[in-house]
């Protein structure tokens, strides 16, 4: 049998049966002694004589006994059952330092694993997709301007039929709104269009039925649809017979053909509740300028996304020949689909990890520094151990043990809070943020999280074991012995000063950091929207297709509108194509100035929105010259428009804007779009995401159908009015699809953006807080202990004379030291640390100099404040008492 395999046997055996084993071990002791015995007396001693030589040359039994249990590996487990029971009683003993300590780590341990948590679910968890890795969005590009635009369905057929760089490409609408038409009325559904290999592309089969073909996707395709698996369930409970049956979406019959697997979601057309092909004669498919799709494709092995993006360039290159007047400057992007995903959550997280992280640091470091001060105070009992014969190796394996205790406590309490920290941080989140990524839904402790923490543990118990062995190898080892209880405190002295250092340091990042994103987050929340959104309710409205006629809806919408306004409470109405502070962008076009030359233009594509007679009046917009329509130019579809400030200053500087003219297309363009004169000029509105800089936007007479946004000025609290403003469309029309029933003060406040810059200005103010309580503590913590250790020489030298002046001085001149030296580093780190962070600022520079003043002076003031007490306290001793007790 293997050496190793008989000392694992003797081990397990000694801890199951010792009783046994030491039974064992002194009748072999006891064997050995007797023959001895015999020995001696085959000798011609007398029997005592006998004993007395067999004991002799036998040694000490104990020590024997002692050395064969080592030799025999009998004794390792008990005596790390010893080191545990001790490691327990000094816990015991010493409350406060425990609490201390494991509060400490289970804070930074909890904040680590909490947000390495959401970082494991969206950074490092894999896309539900085959080879995801080769997945990648195509984009179209305009003047190196646009870098993340949309394809026309025109182009994407011609790249899809003469690529050869990519394995297969596809496009899905980013309008995935639709109505369901049941027994029970109209609802709006999540619906959206993808071409026929769409689902190929990503590697997904369904469970049930077929995927999209080829023939499912044209101008004569029949209406098919798949059902996610959530739908399925829901509103068909699951039925396999569900194959075959119609739908009516969008007024239209559509053939279920398949269901999708259980875990599939596509992030980026959000929480879809049905899957339909591009088909039919759709609003812009069928024109090449009209671009309303996103691209998705699949990479061969070995082709790069940047050799993929030239290969579709080339087409694209052929097309602005072919076609110059849609196509003109137009290009390709390509980028990796996992990266468009996550989108700016990944430096979020990176961030949040990293202020975690330097919570943890800082919790470290207060408990080696606590480590320290406690070895100070073991001094004697180490010394003795040492005198005894104990060795090094036996008092490491007894540190080792010991931080084991502590860390596991720690971590089994940051466990328990990481729990409660997720579940918190959920609720901070946005639900088109899960929708968006459903990993993150019942998102809790698990395998990886749990290995992640004991990981995390064991790094800080090598380190808490490491301090007091090498705290125990230095030449103070024997002090204890010779001053007895009083211990020197040099350790400190050399160590621990530049750990306080450091823990400010980390502290003033953290707090920094947490200043910038607040300040950052107040500027959002007062940019000027150019709008009141006070009393101001939003809702959308979905006409059920098919049943009106373009001009019939319009009508209908009018008719909607005036409804609305009659309701009691209600001061002003309008609607529009889209709402106000939409994160996503409206139809754009290019403006063309009627009456100038060519060399003259701007060819620049700006939003454009279609609006109604009282839509700026709800709004309470500003307007700074001209009119607003009037409802004969909107019921006949005058060719005017109205212009914000932005389009005034960049296509009329100088001139009156007033009674001028622009187009939307080049006036030989193969259909021109028709000359609208300009009626009224607009105070800049923030018709896209709040943070995004002012842009020219332009403003036409609402003529779209099927749907429409309604915005409502009430002179009551808008959230009452809801159920009567339902109840009063209903009465025209029970079976329109009403939804998005919401403030406008609500939806700002949901904005991405406000919510991204909100959760991170919370998250890392508490991690902040936490290390300017921390930090702070630590620094009161060492200035009192070295007070402590210095109070024989302070009592010396008040003695001798020194004021008390003096000694407030000596003390607070050591923490002014360490608090300088701290914040200086802190500031320098903070400012590159600022810079990593950049994307989540607003308004705010990384040197922002009032900010890291304002740290510098609340850290500088809260450190010689907690300074001040233990100094207070070491001028007001009795120097005679002191010397007398010494």
């Amino acid at each position: 049998m293997p050496r190793w395999l008989t000392q694992v046997r003797l081990r397990l055996r000694s801890l199951f049966h010792g009783e046994r084993v030491e039974q064992e071990l002194r009748e072999e002791m006891r064997y050995h002694l007797e023959r001895l015995i015999e020995e001696g007396l085959g000798d011609g001693l007398s029997l005592d004589e006998a004993r007395i030589s067999a004991r002799r040359r036998m040694g000490p039994i104990t020590q024997n006994m002692e050395g064969c249990r080592d030799m025999r590996g009998l004794t390792f487990i008990e005596q790390r059952i010893q080191d545990l029971r001790f490691a327990a009683r000094q816990l015991l003993k010493h409350p406060g330092f425990a609490c201390t300590a494991i509060l400490m780590l289970a804070l930074g341990l909890a904040a680590n694993v909490a947000i390495f948590g959401f970082a494991d679910a969206t950074l490092i968890k894999p896309l539900p997709y085959t080879d995801q890795s080769r997945l990648v969005a195509v984009f179209g590009t305009w003047r190196e301007k646009t870098e993340r635009s949309n394809l026309s369905y025109l182009d994407y057929v011609d790249l899809r039929a003469r690529n050869r760089t990519v394995s297969s490409i596809d496009v899905y609408d980013v309008r995935t709104a639709n109505t369901l038409t049941t027994s029970t009325g109209a609802k709006r559904v999540t619906a959206p269009r993808v071409s026929a290999g769409f689902f190929h592309t990503l590697g997904i089969t369904p469970i049930l039925g077929r995927d999209f073909q080829q023939s499912d996707e044209g101008l004569s395709a029949p209406a098919t649809v798949l059902l996610t698996y959530g739908t399925w369930q829901a509103r068909f409970g699951g039925r396999t017979d569900v194959l075959g049956q119609s739908l009516m979406l969008g007024g239209e019959p559509h053939t279920v053909v398949g269901v999708l697997p259980r875990d599939f979601y596509f992030a980026l057309a959000g929480p879809a509740e049905f899957w339909l092909t591009i088909r039919g004669a759709g609003p812009c498919w069928q024109r090449r300028g009209c671009r309303s799709l996103q691209g998705l494709a699949r990479l061969p092995d070995g082709v790069s996304p940047q050799i993929a993006a030239a290969g579709l360039d080339g087409v694209m290159q052929e097309l602005r020949e072919q076609h110059p007047d849609s196509n003109r400057e137009q290009s390709v992007n390509v980028v990796r689909l996992r990266e468009v995903i996550l989108g700016d959550v990944q430096s979020i997280l990176l961030v949040l990890l990293s202020g975690a992280g330097l919570l943890l640091l800082i919790a470290c470091i207060n408990v080696v520094t606590l480590l320290l001060v406690r070895s100070d105070s073991r001094a004697r009992e180490l010394a003795l151990r040492n005198a005894l014969g104990v060795s090094g190796v036996r008092l490491a394996l007894q540190f080792a043990t010991e931080a084991l205790v502590l860390v596991g406590a720690g971590g089994i309490i940051g466990l328990a809070l990481a729990a409660a920290g997720m579940r918190f941080l959920t609720s901070l989140l946005r639900a088109d943020m899960v929708a968006r990524l459903p990993s993150l839904q019942g998102i809790g402790l698990n395998v990886r999280l749990v290995a992640f923490a004991i990981g995390v543990s064991l790094v800080a118990a090598v380190v808490f074991a490491l301090t007091p062995v090498v705290r125990a190898s230095m030449s103070e080892r024997f002090a204890g012995l010779k001053d007895g209880s009083r211990g020197t405190g040099t350790t400190w002295r050399r160590v621990g000063a530049y750990l306080v250092i450091a823990e400010l340091a980390f502290a003033v990042i953290l707090l920094v950091g947490a200043g910038l994103l607040g300040k950052s987050l107040y500027r959002l929340l007062r940019v000027d929207t150019g709008l009141n959104p006070d009393h101001l309710a939003t809702l959308s409205v979905g006409l059920p297709p098919g049943n009106l006629r373009k001009d019939q809806s319009l009508i209908f919408t009018r008719q909607v509108a005036e409804r609305v306004a009659a309701v009691p409470g209600v001061e002003a109405v309008g609607y529009a194509d889209q709402l106000p502070l939409a994160p996503g962008d409206a139809p754009t076009s290019t403006f063309w100035v009627a009456g100038r030359p060519d060399r003259e233009q701007l060819e620049d594509a700006h939003p454009v929105r279609g609006v109604s007679a009282g839509y700026f009046t709800a709004l309470q917009a500003r307007l700074l010259r001209g009119r607003y329509f009037t409802d004969a130019e909107v019921a006949s579809g005058r060719h005017v428009m109205i212009i914000n400030q932005s389009t005034a200053m960049r296509y009329f500087t100088g001139e009156d804007p007033i009674g001028q003219s622009i187009s939307f297309s080049r006036p030989d363009a193969a259909e021109p779009s028709p000359v609208r004169q300009i009626v009224g000029v607009i105070a800049d509105m923030k018709d896209g995401p709040v943070e995004m800089p002012a842009r020219p936007a332009a403003y036409v007479p609402f003529d779209q159908a099927g749907g429409f946004a309604l915005v409502v000025r009430t002179s009551r609290s808008e959230k009452s009015m809801f159920a009567t403003l339902v109840t009063a469309i209903r009465e025209l029309r029970p079976d329109l699809s009403i939804s998005g029933q919401m403030t406008m003060t609500d939806r700002m406040d949901q904005l991405p953006s406000m919510h991204v810059h909100r959760s991170s200005a919370w998250i890392v103010g508490g991690f902040a807080a936490m290390a300017f309580l921390m930090s702070v503590g630590g620094l009161y913590g060492v200035i009192a202990y070295s007070v402590g250790q210095r109070s024989r020489e302070i009592a010396v030298r008040m003695a001798l004379g020194a004021q008390r002046r003096s000694v407030y001085q000596l003390i607070l001149g050591q923490s002014a030291w360490l608090v300088a030296v701290g914040l200086a580093l802190g500031s320098a780190l903070a400012v590159g640390a600022a810079q990593l962070m950049r994307q989540l600022l607003f308004g705010v520079g990384a040197w922002d100099a009032p900010t890291l003043v304002m740290v510098a002076a609340v850290l500088a003031f809260s450190a010689l404040l907690a300074s001040w007490i233990p100094a207070r306290r070491a001028a007001s001793v009795n120097p005679i008492e002191v010397l007398r007790a010494d």
